[in-house]
């Protein structure tokens, strides 16, 4: 059966067509958060098969097989990648409504021609036809065929970066920049992992962590070289902020009792984190960077298989945590030291959605429009839904018009029909809103925005270099 994704996918009115085709189509994407594997970008990896492209290392579709009853064995266990490919093939029919659905058959498509739908019946034809074109489409090629201006990869502070810098000498036209992810610098409630962490940073930066002092100073080193490397966001991956009243000799204690291997309390542990966090703050602002927090995922749910898998295996949910009187403290804090940065927050609980949407008018201080952003859905928000309500809180209580727009948040080098799908999906919003009276019928006013939203806020707010 042939694909029902058509050129009009999505648009249900002339106004949503005319949108998307003469003003969301042809931009270049800016993907500010991603997880993509630098040194796959270094290498200018060619992939042997559709599995190792398209499912190794996605969470996403795993999830998807468990649930349609398919063995671990074909998720991340032992079997081939062909007999993987077929397992995914046999769960994609009962993925209807799933956004995996739609994903599965734009990127058979945008990126392989490929317009038949997969299921049992057509694997072995979709199988050999994508794998018969990998072998001219490695990873610079896709990324220049997707028109990705940059890509901000994920990296944790102690990482050499030397991929990034391979990278920036191969010639690759989408340029590939480092985002500071410190996590690991807040776990002084896990002494062990904590410590050996620590040893590593104090191995990257030069600089030996005996004291917190030092340690702070590492990181700052980091920070640094990150930023000479061309980095310009910060990212924090938290269930929710802390708030708790810190002073630096307060945080000097803790960080000893953690180095020296004690188990560090709750409560202290928050008192560390909200101090580190507003260290943080500040070094970005300092340098003009832009602070991402995602917030409210309550990760590794399942014990026995985080044990026998590890971690980003796809057992993680939406949590349920109070967020809003710690943010708004913790924006606060930064904004009382004049030294607020640019902030992207995104929610995982739609339920926060309009605390989130209302919470960023409360720091925008006129130095920047849209300088505190609510960002796109993301991870289980990342589908029509999801993007529809963020749009849409967004839209009542802020300007959407400031919007930075959709990201990729993957692994994977063919999501990036993921911006086409967001897209797609705004300028049906903006075109049901035409037709029902509710915005002008003015095209130059409405198709500004939607290139923007698109393309150009991205371009202008983060800041980075586009070559």
């Amino acid at each position: 059966m042939k694909t029902f994704i058509t050129n009009d996918f999505l648009l249900q009115s002339e106004v949503a067509r005319e949108l998307y085709h003469n003003y969301a189509k042809e931009q270049p994407i800016i993907d500010y958060h991603c997880h993509l594997p630098p040194d796959q970008i270094a290498e200018n990896r060619t992939f042997e098969n559709l599995y190792q492209v398209w499912l190794a290392g996605d969470h996403y579709k795993w999830r998807a097989m468990r649930s349609n009853g398919i063995s671990e064995r074909y998720c991340t266990g032992e079997g081939s990648d062909r007999e993987k490919f077929d397992a995914f093939a046999k769960t994609v029919p009962k993925t209807l409504r799933n956004p995996l659905y739609h994903w599965t058959h734009l990127e058979l498509q945008r990126y392989f021609g490929i317009d038949d739908l997969l299921d049992e019946s057509s694997a072995d034809a979709i199988w050999n036809e994508a794998n018969s074109q990998l072998k001219d489409l490695p990873v610079h090629t896709l990324l220049e065929q997707s028109k990705v201006k940059a890509v901000c990869t994920t990296d944790d502070p102690v990482d050499s970066l030397e991929y990034h810098q391979q990278i920036k000498a191969s010639g690759l036209s989408t340029k590939v920049y480092p985002t500071f992810r410190p996590d690991k610098a807040l776990a002084v409630d896990q002494p062990e992992a904590f410590n050996a962490w620590t040893d590593k940073l104090s191995e990257a930066s030069g600089v030996d962590c005996g004291s917190f002092g030092s340690f702070l100073d590492a990181l700052k080193q980091r920070h640094d070289f990150f930023h000479e490397m061309g980095g310009r966001l910060s990212d924090h991956g938290l269930s929710a902020l802390d708030n708790e009243d810190c002073s630096e000799t307060e945080a000097a204690v803790i960080f000893d009792e953690a180095r020296a291997g004690r188990e560090v309390s709750p409560e202290k542990a928050a008192k560390f984190r909200t101090y580190l966090m507003v260290f943080f703050g500040h070094l970005d602002a300092e340098k003009g960077w832009t602070k991402q927090l995602h917030l409210g995922a309550l990760r590794n749910n399942n014990t026995r298989l985080l044990n026998e898998l590890g971690p980003d295996t796809g057992f993680d949910s939406i949590g349920d945590f109070p967020q809003g009187q710690a943010l708004s403290g913790y924006l606060d804090r930064l904004d009382s030291d004049n030294l607020l940065p640019k902030t992207v927050i995104y929610n995982l609980n739609p339920a926060d959605n309009y605390m989130m949407g209302a919470m960023i008018g409360n720091f925008q201080d006129g130095t920047l429009a849209g300088k505190i952003q609510f960002g796109s859905g993301w991870w289980f928000l990342d589908q029509k839904e999801g993007m529809e309500m963020q749009i849409n809180a967004l839209s009542n209580l802020g300007l959407l018009s400031r919007f930075v727009g959709m990201l990729t948040d993957s692994r994977s080098f063919l999501s990036y029909p993921r911006h086409e799908y967001f897209r797609r999906i705004l300028c049906n919003l903006i075109g049901k809103d035409v037709v029902n009276g509710e915005l002008p019928h003015d095209m130059d006013l409405l198709g500004g925005m939607v290139s923007d939203i698109c393309y150009g806020n991205a371009k202008d707010y983060f800041g980075l270099e586009l070559g």
